[in-house]
């Protein structure tokens, strides 16, 4: 079954993401459309790629990621349409599609680019058609003008040696957790068989947990998350009010010598 998914931040209270649904099954009545999030801060592109990087790949090889996130928000940015790992993006070159995946992309298109229209909503009129045109079959060649590059962005690294790694928070969640960038891989890879001090404001933790329910109420838990990133949080709280931590706080796990 052919799959479009769609992640904006139009919110919900208008007649936007309807609009956008609405296009695509005209073209085709049988594609099935999914929503990942409409409630992205408008142009939060961080958090679009944040939602969009823990999601895409869940989806069948195949499927058409439709995202709507500040789409007018810069002059002169593209419409464009890519291939990368098996899946197909259609969006604005804002440098959003960059923070999704380090492998290289497949194809690449700029849309708009051979037929122009004027728009002042491209989910809709620019964005929604190429989806539905991909998701029916029709090749990524044949939507656009062919483009080599498109634009990426730095995201924030971590720094890691035999004696610490430091990263930052890149996520509060809905419930106040907060999400590091700092992987179970690059952690495993370096705490064999050391001790460690997880540190965080004015905290120092000595134990992981691998459940959140494995914390009592009200007390901290430091775990690797569904998307294998470190993640701290209270059970049953709110730690990024009761922590004082939120985007861009830094976190080290320091070994012991």
């Amino acid at each position: 079954m052919a799959i479009v998914t769609l992640l904006t931040d139009s919110g919900e209270s208008d007649h936007y993401v309807a609009a956008i649904k609405a296009k695509i099954i005209s073209v085709n009545p049988g594609i099935r459309v999914e929503d990942i999030s409409h409630k992205i801060k408008p142009g939060d592109i961080a958090h679009a790629a944040f939602v969009l990087r823990g999601v895409f790949r869940d989806f069948p090889k195949g499927t058409v990621h439709l995202v709507g996130v500040d789409s007018t928000g810069n002059r002169g940015d593209a419409y464009i349409a890519l291939q990368l790992e098996d899946h197909f993006f259609v969006g604005c070159d804002n440098g959003l599609f960059g923070l999704i995946s380090e492998k290289p992309h497949q194809q690449l298109v700029e849309l708009n680019a051979i037929n122009s229209i004027s728009t002042t909503f491209p989910e809709r009129d620019v964005f929604a058609h190429a989806a539905s045109k991909l998701a029916s079959g029709v090749s990524i060649t044949n939507l656009g003008k062919p483009m080599s590059l498109f634009k990426k962005m730095i995201d924030r690294q971590v720094k890691a040696t035999k004696k610490q790694i430091t990263g930052c928070i890149v996520r509060v969640d809905n419930v106040g957790n907060l999400i590091t960038n700092i992987s179970k891989e690059t952690f495993d890879l370096l705490s064999k068989e050391k001790g460690y001090t997880i540190q965080f404001g004015g905290e120092k933790f000595r134990k992981m947990h691998t459940q959140y329910s494995q914390a009592e109420q009200g007390e901290c838990f430091i775990v690797f998350n569904s998307l294998n990133l470190l993640e701290i949080g209270i059970y049953k709280g709110n730690a990024s009010e009761l922590l004082g931590l939120g985007y861009d706080s830094t976190v080290n796990i320091v070994f012991d010598e």
